[in-house]
C-alpha cells in the first residue's frame, strides 16, 4: 500500500469554492491510485482554501504523470476553481505540482499534468501523448475562429461574452466592477441615450441633447470630481503650440509622427508662410534637409462616413499638420491644412493667423487623434491584434507547452473584453455611434483601412520607430521607455525560449508551434496575405521576436495608448469626440464658431465619463512581470521570472527619476502601472 499526501487549493476569487462531491485519482505510468473522494461536500473547497489528503494505491504507481479530478453535483449544481494540486509520496522528498487554473463546471472530469514545462518531442509516454491531442482537440472544439466583420483580424466565435468558456471569462469581482464603473460611466436604453451620472453630478448637465457650451470655460463644469494631475496640466495648457507637439510623442497616440524629407504634393506650403515660426537665420528647406521637420498626415481618414448623432449630421477631416523640432527642444506645429485638397476654401493655417483661426485648426488636428488612436492605435492594434496571438494559442498549444505557460498570463480577461467591446463600444447601437464622429460605418471602413497596411514590422518598436525616422527625435519619453521594456521582455522570452529549445531544430521539429503560427497567419491574419510573419519559424531568434512582439502588444503598447486617455481626453476640447460643424473655409473663426463645432454638453459627458472608464486603473490588476497563476514549476524558468522582474524594477527606478521635476510627467510606462493583459 502506497500512501500519497494531496493538497489541493482552491481559487482566491468570489465562487470559486464548492459544496460538490470531488474526487481525485492518481495517474502513474504504472496503474492509478484509488478514486478518493475528498472529505465531506460543503466542508471543504472553499475560496482560498488550501486542503490536505490522503490518496491511497495498492500498488506502486511509479512516476506521476497526471492527476484526474471528478465534480458531481451534491445538492445544487456549485461550479468550482482549482488552482494545483501537489503531490508528496510517502516518504518522499520531492513535491509534484499540477498546476490547473481551471474551472470544474458541471459534472465533469478533467485529468491535469505535471507542471514541468514539456516540448511535444520531451514527451515519450503514449498515456501522455494521447492526453496532449485530446487536450488540444477538445479545445478547438471550444475556441473557433469567426469572421467578425470583413477585412479585420478574424477573432473568438462567441456572439456575446456569455458564450465564452468560464476559463477565459471575468472573475466575479471583475464582472462586478466592470459592469459598475460602465453603469458610474453611462447607460443606454432602446429609445434614447440617458446617462446614470448622479455621483459625478451630470444628470442634468447630460440631459441637455444638442446645446452648446457658452465658453471654454464651462467645459470646467464637468471636471470638478473626476481628474488626474495630467488632465489639469492639459486643461491648462492644451492652447499652447509646445504643449500641442508634445502630446504628438507622449500622448496617447504616440506612434502618428513621422519624419518629413519632403513635402506632400497636396500640401503646398511655402517656405516663407512658415518663416516666423523657424529659428533665426533657417529656413523650411534648411531645415528639412537636417531632419527637423515632421508631419502628421491623416490620409487614411479622407471619405470616411461621418456618424449621424440623434438626427444631426457630425463631421470629419483629414488634415496634415507639418511641425518643426525647434532648437529650444520644443516640437512645434507650424502649418496645418485641414483637409486633403489643397485650394482656396481650403487654406494653410499658420500660427501667425488670429488666436481663434489657429486654435481651430488645431483642434481639428487633435479630433482626427481621437479616432485614430481610438479605432486604430488602441482597438485594431492592440485588442484585435492580440486576440489573434490568443484564439491561436488556445487551440494550438497544450497546457504543459512552454510557450502556453509564457503566454498565458498574457492573456487574461482579454477575450471577455474585446467580445465586451464588439456588443458594447463599437456595435451598431454601441457607445461610439452616440458620441464618437466616425461611429457606427465609419468606424469599420476607418479599421478596414488601416487593416490592409498593417504589417508585422510595424508592431515591432524598434524597426517601427527606426521606419518613421524618429529614432533621434529629442523628449520622445514614449519611444525611450518602450524600447527599454521591449529589450527586457525580448530578454526574458530568449532565456524561457533557450530553456526549452537547444537549437534552431528544436523550434523547426515543433509540429505544434507549426500549427499555432500557422493559426495565426493563415486563420487569424486570413485577410492580411502581405502580413509579414514568418510562414515558418526557422530560429529561436524569430520565435523570440514573434513571442515578444505577443507580450509587448498586450501589456507595453496597449499602455501607451489606453491608460492616458483620460488625462488627455477628460479635457474635452482637447481631444475632442466628435464635430458638429463642418470645417473651415477661411480664417474667419470666432468664440461662437468653436464652442458650436466642438462636442455638445451630453457628448462631453459621455467622452469624459467613457475615457475614465476604460483608462482607469483595474482593481483587479496583475502588474507586467506578475503572475497570479503559477504555471512554470521549473526552477530555472522561476529563477527567469524573478530576474526579468529585477529588470523591471530598474527601469521603473529610471523612469520615476527621469520624471522628477518634469512637467507634464510621463509615467504611463511604469511597469506597475500597466498590465499584464489586455483586461479592459
Amino acid at each position: 500500500m502506497e500512501v500519497y499526501t494531496v493538497t489541493v487549493a482552491t481559487g482566491t476569487s468570489e465562487y470559486s469554492g464548492t459544496n460538490n462531491y470531488i474526487y481525485l485519482t492518481l495517474v502513474g505510468e504504472k496503474g492509478e491510485s484509488e478514486r478518493t473522494l475528498l472529505d465531506n461536500p460543503g466542508l471543504d473547497f472553499c475560496r482560498g482554501a488550501v486542503d490536505k489528503y490522503k490518496v491511497s494505491s495498492s500498488s506502486p504507481l511509479g512516476s506521476l504523470l497526471m492527476v484526474r479530478l471528478e465534480k458531481q453535483k451534491y445538492w445544487v449544481e456549485d461550479n468550482w476553481f482549482c488552482r494545483y494540486v501537489k503531490v508528496e509520496p510517502a516518504g518522499g522528498t520531492h513535491v509534484l505540482t499540477f498546476p490547473c487554473y481551471r474551472w470544474l463546471v458541471g459534472d465533469m472530469k478533467m485529468e491535469i499534468r505535471e507542471g514541468t514545462a514539456k516540448t511535444l518531442r520531451d514527451d515519450i509516454s503514449p498515456q501522455l501523448l494521447a492526453h496532449r491531442k485530446a487536450e488540444l482537440q477538445e479545445r478547438q472544439k471550444t475556441y473557433r475562429w469567426v469572421t467578425w466583420a470583413p477585412g479585420i483580424p478574424r477573432c473568438i466565435d462567441a456572439k456575446t461574452e456569455s458564450d465564452l468558456p468560464q476559463d477565459v471569462r471575468f472573475d466575479n469581482e471583475k464582472r462586478s466592477d466592470f459592469k459598475h464603473s460602465l453603469h458610474y460611466a453611462s447607460s443606454f436604453n432602446a429609445d434614447c441615450l440617458t446617462f446614470s451620472l448622479l455621483e459625478l453630478s451630470l444628470k442634468k448637465l447630460a440631459l441637455k441633447f444638442g446645446k452648446s457650451w457658452t465658453d471654454l470655460d464651462d467645459f470646467k463644469r464637468i471636471f470638478w470630481k473626476l481628474r488626474s494631475p495630467v488632465a489639469e496640466y492639459c486643461m491648462d495648457h492644451w492652447k499652447e503650440d509646445w504643449f500641442f507637439g508634445y502630446q504628438c510623442l507622449n500622448g496617447s497616440n504616440p506612434r502618428m509622427i513621422t519624419r518629413c524629407t519632403k513635402l506632400p504634393e497636396n500640401f503646398p506650403v511655402t517656405p516663407d508662410m512658415v518663416q516666423r515660426s523657424m529659428a533665426p537665420k533657417t529656413n523650411l528647406d534648411v531645415e528639412l534637409k537636417a531632419g527637423n521637420i515632421y508631419i502628421l498626415d491623416y490620409a487614411i481618414i479622407d471619405g470616411i462616413p461621418s456618424n449621424t448623432i440623434r438626427g444631426k449630421l457630425q463631421y470629419i477631416a483629414a488634415p496634415i499638420c507639418l511641425l518643426y523640432q525647434h532648437p529650444d527642444g520644443n516640437l512645434m506645429p507650424i502649418a496645418i491644412q485641414v483637409e486633403q485638397t489643397p485650394g482656396p476654401s481650403n487654406p494653410i493655417f499658420l500660427p501667425t493667423d488670429p488666436p481663434f483661426a489657429w486654435l481651430l485648426a488645431k483642434t481639428w488636428v487633435r479630433h482626427a487623434e481621437f479616432q485614430m488612436f481610438q479605432v486604430l492605435s488602441h482597438l485594431l492594434r492592440t485588442h484585435l491584434v492580440m486576440e489573434v496571438f490568443c484564439v491561436a494559442t488556445l487551440r494550438q498549444l497544450p497546457a504543459v507547452h512552454p510557450i502556453y505557460k509564457l503566454l498565458a498570463p498574457h492573456m487574461r480577461y482579454t477575450l471577455e473584453i474585446n467580445c465586451r467591446g464588439r456588443t458594447q463600444l463599437i456595435s451598431a447601437d454601441g457607445i461610439f455611434k452616440k458620441v464618437v464622429s466616425t461611429g457606427g460605418e465609419g468606424l469599420l471602413v476607418l479599421a478596414q483601412r488601416e487593416y490592409k497596411t498593417l504589417s508585422y514590422r510595424s508592431l515591432q518598436p524598434f524597426h517601427d520607430f527606426a521606419d518613421r525616422g524618429v529614432s533621434q527625435l529629442p523628449n520622445y519619453f514614449y519611444r525611450e521607455y518602450s524600447l527599454m521594456l521591449w529589450e527586457a521582455i525580448h530578454s526574458f522570452v530568449s532565456g524561457i525560449v533557450s530553456l526549452y529549445y537547444q537549437s534552431d531544430h528544436d523550434v523547426q521539429e515543433d509540429e505544434e508551434l507549426r500549427a499555432w503560427l500557422s493559426d495565426v497567419s493563415q486563420e487569424g491574419f486570413k485577410e492580411l496575405p502581405n502580413f509579414g510573419l514568418p510562414q515558418d519559424l526557422s530560429t529561436k531568434e524569430e520565435l523570440c521576436t514573434v513571442l515578444s512582439v505577443a507580450i509587448f502588444i498586450g501589456t507595453v503598447q496597449h499602455a501607451a495608448t489606453n491608460n492616458g486617455q483620460f488625462d488627455w481626453c477628460a479635457w474635452v476640447p482637447n481631444t475632442p469626440c466628435t464635430m458638429r460643424q463642418p470645417p473651415p473655409e477661411d480664417k474667419d473663426a470666432t468664440m461662437e464658431l468653436i464652442m458650436a463645432t466642438l462636442p455638445d454638453v451630453s457628448q462631453s459627458c459621455v467622452q469624459m465619463a467613457i475615457t475614465w472608464h476604460l483608462g482607469r486603473a483595474q482593481p483587479d490588476a496583475v502588474p507586467l512581470g506578475h503572475y497570479a497563476e503559477e504555471n512554470f514549476t521549473d526552477d530555472q524558468a522561476v529563477e527567469l521570472i524573478d530576474k526579468f522582474r529585477g529588470e523591471l524594477k530598474e527601469i521603473e527606478e529610471h523612469i520615476i527619476k527621469n520624471n522628477e521635476g518634469v512637467e507634464p510627467p510621463y509615467l504611463i510606462l511604469l511597469p506597475s502601472r500597466m498590465e499584464n493583459s489586455i483586461t479592459i
